[in-house]
């Protein structure tokens, strides 16, 4: 009975030791270790950056003048057309102000008299010089002559006004671009009857509020969008108070080439509202936000620093770093989920150079 017992025993310890030894044989899983992320760096850049504004400006030539009678009457004739090139001087408009007959004849008038009054004062002189005649009958006859000859002038200055007055001429060479009389039209001093474009480049005038006002200055240069075709400008005039009509600043721009620009026309011009110049620069997607507060994560011999910076403005691909970086600092430019303070990290050129490194050493061995 024992001898029973002890075979069955071991056999079971038999039975044991073979299903033990091959669990003992078999290999333990190896747990491999996660690869350290790769991440590219750069050092800040000294750069510029400037921001755009959108805004319509209307065109118009860089001289105008708007012409009014100067005094009231009907129209006689009518010598220009809108689009007719005039030279300066030229006739546009004859108008009868019903006094330029009555002017002529007051100088006609006036210089009979003049002229009679110098004839007697020669004579007078003769009769003078012969002691036939005082000399306070002399002084007299010199004081009519001198005042006869001031009428005189007196009148031909009336009858000239009369005649420019009546005869309506272009002050400036160029094109008319409005002519709105005709023959026998009534019309006042107050109606405007032409406009003339002066030779030359255009102009471009719009409004700005009083933020954008103050970045804008003579000789800022700008750009002007019409129909594909883009024009450069340069502003001349900023002007220091608001336009009543509309609460913001009335800014000019001259224009380069814009001869093919209609006057009047609106156009879409593009003006610098905020710079800043020679400045610490970093590409945008390297800024990250918290709570509204700006960071940066910094590179130091594979330790990831999260360091917060004070930011400016920025364009689409800048942005303006004003502190919390030196020069020198190496800034990742790369998103990992594996970038937080203290991880580790491994630049973008360094794998490769510890593998050839590492390949270098084993071969000396």
């Amino acid at each position: 009975m024992k001898k029973g017992i002890l075979m069955v025993a071991g056999a079971a310890v038999a039975l044991a030791a073979v299903v033990t030894v091959p669990m003992i044989l078999r290999s333990r899983p190896v747990v491999e270790e996660a690869p350290v992320p790769v991440v590219e760096v750069q050092t800040p850049e000294t750069g510029s950056i400037e921001l755009y504004r959108n805004l319509v400006g209307q065109v118009e030539p860089s001289d105008v003048v708007y012409i009014y009678p100067k005094m009231a009457g009907e129209v006689t004739d009518v010598f220009v057309k809108a689009g007719d090139m005039v030279t300066e001087g030229q006739a546009i408009c004859k108008i009868d102000t019903k006094q330029v007959d009555a002017a002529r004849l007051s100088m006609e008038a006036a210089k009979v008299a003049s002229d009679n009054a110098a004839t007697n004062l020669v004579r007078q002189q003769a009769l003078f010089a012969a002691g036939d005649i005082s000399s306070a009958a002399f002084e007299q006859a010199q004081a009519q002559a001198t005042s006869a000859q001031i009428q005189y002038e007196t009148a031909k200055l009336n009858y000239d006004n009369q005649m420019e007055f009546s005869n309506i001429t272009a002050s400036i060479a160029g094109k008319v671009e409005i002519c709105d009389i005709e023959v026998h039209d009534n019309v006042s001093q107050q109606m405007l009857i032409c406009v003339i474009s002066g030779e030359g480049s255009k102009a471009v005038s719009f409004s700005v509020t009083e933020k954008v006002v103050d970045q804008l200055h003579a000789g800022d240069p700008i750009v002007i969008e019409k129909n594909g075709s883009e024009y450069k400008g340069s502003i001349t005039e900023v002007s220091s108070m608001i336009d009543a009509a509309t609460g913001l600043f009335k800014v000019k721009a001259s224009v380069e080439s814009g001869d093919a620009l209609p006057t009047g026309s609106a156009v879409k011009l593009y003006v610098t509202s905020d710079k800043a110049e020679n400045v610490m620069t970093l590409p945008v997607d390297a800024v990250y936000y918290s709570g509204g507060d700006a960071y940066v994560y910094t590179y130091d011999n594979g330790t990831v620093h999260r360091v917060p910076v004070e930011e400016g403005i920025y364009d689409s691909e800048r942005i303006e770093i004003l502190s919390g970086l030196k020069m020198e600092d190496e800034v990742i430019t790369t998103w990992s989920s594996e970038l937080f303070e203290g991880s580790k990290v491994q630049k973008a050129g360094a794998e490769g150079q510890a593998a050839d490194k590492a390949d270098s050493e084993s071969q000396a061995k």
